[in-house]
């Protein structure tokens, strides 16, 4: 092994340190004025209407369909290739995850097979922006519009507010990507965000829901739910008890423990200062030479990374090789391993897992997710990554296919 290169390693500097020492100094570690100023920072930059930080974008997604309602004879539809955690949250809820098939050339879910799975049962669609890109969403907004008709609400609830399926993007790896002018987290009706370690930006672990602006839903309301939900139901946070004379409390109902701390949110805070100019920037520069070193060859099918629509936040490198199955990827994945060089594989398809096989999932009703999975690999995407290291990447890719 002549070289290690690291997989994806978070992009920590002196800035985030020093947030962090600020927090531990303060006297205040858990929720609280940074947790409040990050979500005040995030809504700014996605130009979305409010932001509720949490501790993780599962957390998000799972309150949204429990602020909804959205519960057992409930349908939800999302796609088959993305991580487990986009439909358990369904299921924790005792709603029917509907998995439908991606599109060809770019891994997100497909409108056409969104359409066919919508029933008078469906009260929410997830939407993933794999890698990055964002899915089709004004398309996925209008099959919804046109199916307003056909919505059957639980009356007295949000649903009934919204009056149709509500579409909730899980934008756990969309952070800066951009669709039609506008910034992912103001796109769908809501986007879940995920800082986990490996994200573009971080906070150790750590999400955030963030919504478009609609005029039949209160963002005070809303964002009064996610807190209530979030923090045992309790009506106070432990920064507004320790007011004079504040300690009164009242437990509206029994919620969920879903808070982000402040220390989490002071590395997100130092992170999002650097997001576009050294972050963002850097990572698409690497993409751009994987592009330049690639995507000439026949062999490789190298992902999007911006149309006339949509630019992606450069979170994954997702290649496909031309003629691979399942053994010529792996192999591949254990030869470039012998040389230091760590891949991936986003996503295996929903099906293949024994949880929702189980469920009666089928491989084989996901046709183009199962032949995009036999393919797939995952190059390394971080800026701790130099030219160097982009130049070993590729040619022992190269050497490896011609191998």
């Amino acid at each position: 092994m002549s070289r290690k290169i690291q997989f994806s390693p978070p992009d920590i500097t002196q800035a985030e340190i020093d947030e962090v020492v600020d927090t531990l100094r303060s006297g205040w570690i858990t929720t609280g004025p940074k947790t409040k100023q990050f979500e005040r920072e995030i809504t700014t930059y996605c130009g979305s209407s409010r932001t509720a930080c949490l501790n993780s974008a599962t957390a998000g997604m799972e309150l949204l369909l429990r602020m909804f309602d959205i519960g057992p004879g409930d349908e939800v539809i999302t796609s088959a290739y993305t991580y487990t955690s986009t439909a358990s949250v369904i299921v924790h809820c005792g709603a029917t995850p509907i998995l439908v098939d991606i599109k060809p050339d770019d891994f997100n879910i497909d409108p056409a097979r969104i359409e066919e799975a919508i029933s008078e049962r469906t009260k929410a669609i997830i939407p993933v922006d794999i890698a990055g890109m964002p899915a089709d969403h004004d398309e996925i907004i209008d099959l919804v519009e046109a199916h307003r008709h056909r919505f059957s609400p639980v009356p007295g609830t949000l649903q009934e507010s919204l009056g149709r399926i509500v579409v909730i993007a899980d934008g756990a790896h969309s952070l800066g990507a951009r669709y039609r002018g506008r910034m992912s987290g103001n796109v769908a009706d809501f986007t879940v965000f995920s800082f986990h370690a490996v994200k573009n930006l971080t906070t150790a672990e750590g999400g955030a829901v963030t919504w478009r602006r609609n005029s039949v839903l209160d963002d005070d309301e809303i964002y009064r739910r996610i807190m209530l939900l979030s923090l045992h139901g309790q009506t106070k946070d432990a920064l507004a008890k320790t007011q004079s004379g504040s300690w009164e409390y009242d437990i509206a109902i029994p919620g969920w423990k879903h808070n982000m701390a402040d220390l989490n949110a002071a590395i997100g805070l130092a992170q999002l200062r650097r997001y576009d100019d050294e972050i963002l920037s850097g990572r698409k520069q690497i993409a751009t030479r994987y592009h330049a070193a690639l995507a000439e060859n026949d062999r490789f099918n190298v992902p999007l990374l911006s149309t006339q629509d949509k630019e992606t936040s450069y979170h994954l490198y997702l290649l496909r090789i031309e003629g691979y199955g399942v053994k010529e990827r792996d192999d591949l994945i254990k030869s470039l391993a012998e040389r230091g060089i760590p891949t991936n594989v986003h996503y295996k398809p929903l099906p293949m897992f024994t949880a929702y096989a189980g469920l009666g999932y089928l491989p084989e009703d996901h046709p183009v997710a199962m032949s995009t999975f036999a393919s797939e690999i995952t190059l390394p995407l971080h800026n701790l990554l130099n030219d160097y290291d982009v130049e070993y990447i590729t040619t022992s890719l190269l050497d490896g296919v011609r191998g």
